[in-house]
């Protein structure tokens, strides 16, 4: 495919977003309720450590995404890293990414879904899970239905939400540290417990690495929301200059804020809202109704997460259908520019998945496996293509130029896999294997079928 045809494609759809908007976007991107809930399933795996685990984590974050962004910012597209896989690898490769992504997202979607909805029964004991569920679903629909500029809006202040709850964390957590106010805890948490600052070891730092990692995926949405910025060249390395800064304020500094203020022992594997470790910190802290204030965050968080993965999902399939690899009807654009079919086609199989989650669990926990190896091998995908884009781009000609390459890409790819090999050898992340590779199986069978039937037509 020709480079000028990557955008000619897509376009359409309509750019409105503003710089500030794809900067919180990306934050909410990175921020998802797992850094309220699921950071005490990580620091049960590695103690202390865990500020390691997330740091790697990060570091091939950063270095997806650096890659990515620089991509974007070459073709400003919705279909983002699925398009450049089947620009810079092949077409395989451009349609098992998209569609591996968007049945990622739809997981995630009805997961974050559930999720708000058994948070809200904080407030109202007893009342139906999936009633919440399906409600706070129709809304995020609701808003990707219309405008990008409307979805840029809500999802700015969902965003706006959660950097101001992290911020006062952190905040609140080094004066408890310092001994503002009280009694000063100081760092002694950090490595005077029985085990020191790695309890667990080098297996337990490397297993949290898994938890840090899927707490990222998300990121990518500062690349799909390329396609609909007015000044893509300028807005993403806007967006980009603070990442990495952002994800040790975010991550490592609220983890290490965490250990040290409250002893990993009580907290590990903790990851309901009352007994979040960030509720048990405010609480400490002296802060009143710590419990219902973070539950407010984190309901805050899931349906930012659910908004964000509802257009990430729309605009893979907008993608796809451009691409031809989907009906065309899913690449028509409303008078607003939105993929207004895309997008409530996604939403059917959004509560197809709450309705899964519901009654049939380990259904649903198969889903979550291929959601969980989809995610690394769509970044595995990512960094590859931009190897291959770096062989047909001169260095010099890039508006956009991440730093230490290749050697960023290729230390990434070495730990990407050397994560999937390490669920696939452990018994408690092994089902994204058993149900990973079959999913990549029967869709590479329907892509084949697909090319064929597109033949047989023209």
């Amino acid at each position: 495919m020709e480079d000028s045809a990557v955008e000619a494609r897509e376009s359409g759809l309509s750019k409105t977003l503003s710089r500030g908007q794809v900067i919180m976007i990306s934050l909410g991107g990175a921020i998802g309720t797992s850094l309220f809930l699921s950071s005490g399933i990580a620091l049960g795996y590695a103690g202390p450590a865990v500020l390691v685990s997330f740091a790697i984590a990060g570091f091939i974050a950063v270095a997806m995404v650096l890659s990515l962004s620089e991509m974007a910012v070459a073709h400003p597209t919705a279909g983002s890293f699925g398009v450049y896989a089947e620009t810079y690898l092949n077409p395989w490769a451009g349609f098992v990414v998209r569609y591996t992504y968007w049945f990622a997202q739809v997981i995630a979607t009805g997961f974050e879904a559930v999720a708000a909805g058994v948070y809200m029964t904080y407030w109202l004991p007893g009342a139906p899970v999936w009633l919440f569920a399906l409600g706070f679903a129709a809304i995020v629909l609701v808003v990707n239905c219309r405008s990008v500029s409307t979805f840029g809006s809500v999802e700015y202040w969902f965003s706006f939400i959660k950097v101001t709850a992290i911020v006062l964390f952190i905040v609140i957590g080094a004066a408890r540290i310092l001994g503002v106010g009280a009694a000063p805890v100081g760092l002694a948490n950090l490595y005077t417990l029985p085990g020191g600052f790695m309890p667990h070891g080098l297996h337990g730092l490397w297993m949290a690495v898994i938890l840090g990692l899927l707490s990222y995926v998300g990121i990518e949405v500062i690349a799909v929301t390329s396609g609909e910025v007015a000044n893509p060249e300028k807005a993403i390395p806007a967006a980009l200059r603070t990442m990495a800064v952002r994800l040790f304020l975010f991550y490592v500094l609220a983890l290490g804020v965490l250990a040290a203020v409250i002893p990993w022992t009580q907290i590990g594997g903790s990851v309901s809202v009352a007994g979040s470790p960030f509720v048990k910190v405010l609480t400490l802290s002296g802060i009143p109704y710590a419990a219902p204030i973070m539950n407010f965050v984190v309901i805050s968080a899931a349906l930012s997460g659910m908004n964000t993965n509802v257009y990430l999902c729309s605009r893979m399939l907008f993608s796809l259908a451009r691409g031809n690899y989907a009906p065309r009807a899913l690449g028509r654009l409303d008078k607003a520019g939105a993929p207004v079919t895309a997008t409530l086609v996604s939403g059917v199989v959004i509560l197809t998945a709450i309705v899964a989650a519901k009654f049939t669990p380990k259904a649903y926990a198969y889903l979550q496996g291929v959601a969980l190896f989809g995610a690394i091998m769509v970044w595995m995908i990512i960094l590859v293509s931009h190897l291959r884009f770096r062989q047909r781009h001169r260095a010099a000609d890039l508006v956009v130029r991440m730093p230490l390459f290749p050697a960023m890409q290729i230390a990434g790819l070495g730990l990407l896999a050397a994560l999937l090999i390490t669920m696939g050898l452990d018994k408690d992340w092994s089902l994204s294997w058993i149900v990973g590779v079959p999913w990549l199986i029967l869709l590479s069978l329907g892509y084949f079928l697909w090319k064929r039937a597109a033949r047989v037509a023209a």
